[in-house]
């Protein structure tokens, strides 16, 4: 199944659940960055994904193996190396390009705020992708068809469990992991 935006490519995962694979691009349009790996995730964690990106730094790829990816693809890969990620995936492995320093040292600010965002419901991830759409709470709502209480919920819990005050410090939050310059 392909698809040309982020919003056919949840849809696909929803109407295949028992695929054996989810590419997904980082510069896929209708998402930013790896708020998309974030969402994807949080609603097909069955799906193993594999990123992929024309930003290959060590920053990058970290961040996507620490969200949840399976394997981390450049674009500037080869066929092999596709195909070694390919096929490490579907054998239930892992996949970075060679070349990928795991042991680098990383931003504890940034492991810390990652360790946060993991403690999100599959729901509250999605919400916190909708605030940072610009949706509000009423339309987030209508959106997943529930009331806009249950939304206020999440969203309070959202705060608490990102330690911040606002739905705009939230979203800033956010935007530290998924919004990183260079990904594309």
């Amino acid at each position: 199944v392909e698809a040309s935006d982020f919003d056919t490519a949840r849809q696909a995962a929803t109407d295949n659940p028992d695929a054996d694979l989810m590419l997904l691009d980082l510069a896929m349009p209708g998402t930013s960055g790896l708020t998309g790996l974030m969402m994807m995730r949080a609603e097909h964690q069955n799906i193993p994904v594999a990123v992929i990106s024309a930003s290959d730094d060590t920053p990058t790829i970290r961040r996507a193996l620490e969200l949840g990816a399976s394997a981390f693809i450049s674009k500037s890969s080869g066929i092999e190396e596709i195909r070694e990620a390919i096929d490490a995936v579907l054998a239930g492995g892992f996949w970075t390009p060679p070349g990928f320093d795991a042991e680098r040292e990383n931003d504890p600010e940034i492991e810390n705020l990652i360790t946060r965002l993991k403690t999100l419901t599959p729901q509250q991830t999605r919400v916190l992708g909708m605030i940072g759409e610009g949706l509000l709470n009423k339309q987030i709502a209508y959106e997943l068809g529930v009331s806009e209480a249950t939304i206020k919920a999440h969203v309070s819990a959202i705060l608490l469990k990102l330690n911040v005050d606002s739905r705009t410090q939230a979203v800033i939050q956010m935007g530290k992991i998924a919004a990183m310059p260079g990904v594309n």
